[in-house]
């Protein structure tokens, strides 16, 4: 590539082009000069999405070569290069919101993860104005039918969300608000959102963690912070982390035979299939430019065995990616190969240390803490909205803890009890971690009702004020009745 400073074109690109929903980049072999690039399509092949290899190792021309591209290409754009790899997620198109707190956010998913994001966005009775397409049926002079299929922009108000999370769809059903010629006033029609399709959302109010997650959520610098494989003999589970979520890219599930008497021929024969599938996965599924590690964990030594078919197979392959990453690895004890044992690798000292700064990790250190707490001073770690919330009203929480699956209460009054709540902690000092729901660390919240917190100093008398609060209102129900 080269680029003229003085006009800003482009003089040179070298890039291939493929046509799939979604793409994933299985093994970019860098070696200074060439990139290789394999494609895999996942459903209907609408998407453009461009592979460039840039030659620059400098940052900054890196950075200004970026520039440049993203001025006269306008599919999604994934870049690698020597120490760099630039990953474009969900664009903020538009955003207009009045003072009052109503109105519009126009946004375009570009990964499947984007999806997970506008779910956590999307509430019972906003609005949701999208292009689709319906059948039509039309008759003809001569009185016989035909029916055609038309992309048409509607604009309805939900009543339902349904989110897949393996096949990263979201569909939104509701009722048609605005006139159109092929969809009538009123009538119900599911719309579902894609990949490199904008959106808008209209909300009648945008609160603070709405806002919070749309920033989240069109953030160019996010990545997946690690892979993981759990596994056991004839099980596994290739997962991604990323800092919103735990994707389940692979389950591999074989059957090795057992070991006979006087012979492992048929069992090392299976175990080396097995453990060539599950090698073959990662290298498909994990981008080794953007991941600071890659944790095996499983009971025994199977991950040993895998550590060591993995290095053997590389040195038969003569495969760099596995060498250059060689350090990534962390080899970790679980009580399984299967995805629950995830949460005992990322709570693993080695673990914790390699991915400090990220946000998995920082959840589970939360959630450890908090254990720790309730086990030795259990008057400074509170669980349950009643507890939370009288702690926050004496000013003394320190770390709130708190699912986004609460903020997706269709009882607006649920929701906004919860922005207040945050709101609160914040102004008081606090530190407010807001967990994934579809994070390990999410769903172990989730088992305490999702919301938790740790106290600057302890309160032991909270239980008996809640107990005589609840009495007397039991005494006024009475009396009233």
């Amino acid at each position: 590539m080269v680029v003229d400073k003085g006009s800003g074109r482009i003089a040179f690109v070298s890039f291939t082009v493929g046509v799939c929903t979604p793409a994933v980049l299985y093994n970019a072999r860098r070696n200074g000069t060439t990139h290789s690039t394999r494609l895999r399509s996942s459903g209907k092949e609408q998407a453009f999405c461009t592979f460039l290899h840039i030659r620059s190792r400098k940052e900054e021309e890196h950075k200004y070569i970026m520039e440049a591209l993203l001025s006269v290409v306008s599919v999604p754009l994934y870049a690698a290069c020597e120490g760099c790899y630039v990953m474009y997620r969900m664009k903020l198109k538009r955003k207009e919101i009045s003072k009052e707190g109503d109105g519009e956010i126009v946004l375009l998913p570009e990964e499947p993860e984007d999806m997970w994001h506008a779910y956590n966005l999307i509430s019972q009775g906003d609005q949701i104005r999208s292009t689709t397409v319906r059948r039509v049926q039309s008759e003809t002079a001569t009185g016989s039918s035909s029916s055609e299929r038309v992309r048409v922009t509607l604009t309805i108000e939900v009543d339902t969300i349904e989110f897949d999370s393996v096949e990263g769809v979201l569909r939104l059903k509701g009722k048609n608000i605005t006139e159109n010629r092929f969809v009538k006033l009123g009538a119900y029609h599911t719309l579902e959102l894609e990949l490199n399709r904008e959106f808008s959302l209209i909300k009648p109010y945008w609160d603070s963690i709405a806002l919070e997650q749309v920033t989240s959520a069109t953030d160019p610098t996010k990545y997946a912070d690690a892979g993981a494989i759990v596994m056991s003999e004839g099980l596994a589970h290739i997962c991604l982390i990323t800092s919103t979520m735990t994707i389940t890219r692979s389950r591999i599930e074989v059957s090795i035979p057992r070991k006979g008497k006087g012979t492992t021929t048929n069992h090392e024969k299976g175990l080396g299939k097995f453990f060539e599938m599950v090698m073959q996965a990662m290298l498909r599924h994990f981008n080794f430019d953007v991941i600071k590690c890659v944790v095996i964990g499983s009971p025994g030594f199977v991950k040993d065995q895998f550590f060591d078919y993995m290095n053997a197979e590389a040195i038969k392959q003569d495969n760099k990616l596995i060498f250059e990453n060689k350090n990534k690895f962390i080899l970790v004890h679980t009580s399984s190969g299967h995805k629950h044992a995830l949460k005992e690798a990322l709570s693993d000292p080695g673990v914790a240390v390699r991915l400090a700064d990220t946000k998995a990790a920082g959840e589970m250190r939360a959630l450890t803490d908090f254990y720790d707490l309730l086990k030795n001073d259990p008057d400074r770690a509170f669980y349950g909205f009643r507890h939370v919330e009288l702690a926050n009203e004496r000013q003394a929480i320190q770390v709130l803890m708190v699912t986004d699956e609460l903020f997706r209460s269709s009882d607006i009054k649920t929701r906004k009890k919860y922005v207040q709540l945050v709101e609160s902690v914040r102004e008081n000092g606090g530190e407010v971690k807001l967990f994934s729901s579809a994070h390990i660390s999410g769903e172990q919240l989730t088992q305490l009702s999702g919301i938790a917190a740790m106290l600057r100093f302890p309160l032991p008398d909270v239980d008996d004020e809640l107990e005589q609060s609840d009495e007397e209102v039991a005494a006024e129900e009475t009396t009233t009745s």
